[in-house]
């Protein structure tokens, strides 16, 4: 019962002043009561089985990701699509996936390194680290008995060898390859691989064999020995440009000696290619058939494949569709392909949108640093995400990215250790972007804890 004074007060000061507030008394609850009032904010995680990224944005917990572990459960595919303009960090997370992934003892990566400075690609850092050689294709370094990469390889099946050299063919035209000129191809290589067995074969034995194809070949099919020769003119200008033109040196001869397939790490510097020619396409096609047949084999090791500048492929639908093989073959035997791109504009505007369109259905995880606000629009219609996951990506600051793992969409800040740092930032990165590399101490506390889970893990591998 209160106080008739107090009554009397209160009223008199509500006329005057107002209402005032109405007093509530404390409450004690429990925390399995008081969730029902203060409601999670983030999405729950991927589990504790993988490596550690970095932190979720909103609730500040560790984001673990592992497309091996996922795989079958919460994701459909193991492959992987990290998208971002420059300067925003996509560098950085490949570099520290990789390392952390091959503290695992059944991991092993092959990189397709297409950037650099000083003459070297950026991944030369790491693969010294690891007592590892580079694969370096340079035209002019492979005239000085450089690396090269023998399509004709007897470790690349007969069947393997014409397909890649059909695609070599239609990748350089520009178009297909009509019946006339395949069939005049496959005469040419039939031949070569029953006569010469006493070394292996190489491209200028096919160039020789189109411009000189054998009576019997043309006797099969009862068309004049003219004909076949003219058929296969073209195919052999295309070759011979591989040969004796602008690209010879890393594919007209045997395969070098001493490449090691079976290095948890196997980086190709593509660094001394131009990117905008047409040269890279027929490299990676080479590259991509060349591992499809040598390195994926069913041991149970995970392997993971990562592409930089990875629209030189997609763009090509010759090349898409020989990636989009090696995509489905090699996600039964245990492949997670990651390919790296600035815009996804010039991947689904380009000449190769059909097969760009399967090879990101294939995608079921896709990271998204900060983009244009335009561009982001268009990454959200094309990719299904999230209103609130699209508005935020042009306001993300760099090490930040929206992580969409089949739905799940979280918001993660990608963490560093100090062992990484100098592996993983280049100089011209470091004073880019020095301010967000100057972390404060709570950010470095965070990376001790990634550096102690990173170590723990290793130690438990395997």
């Amino acid at each position: 019962m209160r106080d008739p004074l107090t009554v009397l007060t209160d009223a008199f000061t509500s006329f005057l002043f107002g209402k005032v507030e109405t007093t509530r008394l404390p409450v004690r609850t429990s925390t399995g009561q008081a969730q029902a009032v203060y409601l999670p904010t983030a999405a729950p995680g991927l589990g504790d089985s993988g490596v550690i990224i970095g932190r979720e944005v909103y609730s500040g917990k560790g984001y673990i990701y592992d497309p091996f572990q996922l795989y079958g459960q919460q994701l459909p595919a193991p492959h992987w699509l990290v998208l971002g303009e420059s300067g925003n960090g996509k560098s950085a997370l490949e570099k520290t996936y990789v390392l952390r992934q091959l503290r695992f003892k059944d991991r092993q990566v092959v990189v397709l390194d297409a950037q650099g400075e000083d003459g070297v690609g950026e991944w030369n850092l790491i693969a010294q680290e690891l007592g590892i050689t580079p694969i370096r294709l340079d035209p002019t370094a492979a005239l000085d008995m450089g690396i090269r990469l023998n399509p004709l390889d007897p470790a690349i099946t007969t069947t393997g060898q014409l397909a890649l050299l059909r695609t070599i063919i239609e990748v350089a035209m520009g178009h297909g390859l009509d019946e006339r000129s395949g069939f005049a191809l496959k005469v040419a290589h039939a031949y070569v691989n029953e006569t010469i067995v006493e070394r292996q074969p190489v491209l200028t034995d096919i160039v020789e064999q189109l411009r000189h194809p054998e009576p019997e070949s043309a006797e099969a099919m009862n068309v004049a020995i003219d004909d076949v020769r003219a058929w296969g003119l073209d195919v052999a200008l295309v070759l011979d440009r591989l040969v004796d033109g602008d690209l010879r040196g890393m594919f007209d001869g045997p395969t070098t000696v001493g490449i090691d397939l079976d290095a948890p790490l196997i980086v190709f510097d593509l660094s001394h290619i131009d990117r905008n020619s047409i040269a890279m396409p027929i490299l990676m096609a080479i590259v991509g058939v060349w591992l499809e047949h040598t390195w994926i084999r069913p041991d149970r090791k995970k392997r993971i494949f990562l592409v930089e500048e990875a629209w030189h492929i997609i763009n090509s639908p010759f090349v898409a569709q020989l990636f989009q093989r090696l995509l489905k073959f090699g996600r039964r035997l245990g492949l997670s392909f990651v390919a790296v791109v600035h815009h996804l504009s010039d991947v689904v505007d380009g000449a190769a949108a059909k097969e760009a369109a399967a090879i990101l259905k294939m995608a079921s995880t896709r990271t998204i640093y900060a983009q244009k606000a335009d561009e982001a629009r268009a990454t959200g219609r094309v990719l299904g995400l999230p209103r609130w996951a699209v508005e935020i990506i042009p306001t993300l600051t760099p090490g930040i990215a929206v992580w969409d793992v089949n739905g799940n969409v979280q918001v993660v800040k990608h963490l560093i250790t100090e062992t990484e740092r100098p592996l993983v930032f280049t100089d011209r990165a470091m004073t880019e972007s020095s301010s967000d590399l100057a972390a404060d101490d709570a950010m470095r506390a965070a990376e001790l804890e990634a550096e102690e889970r990173a170590a723990y893990m290793e130690q438990h591998a395997g």
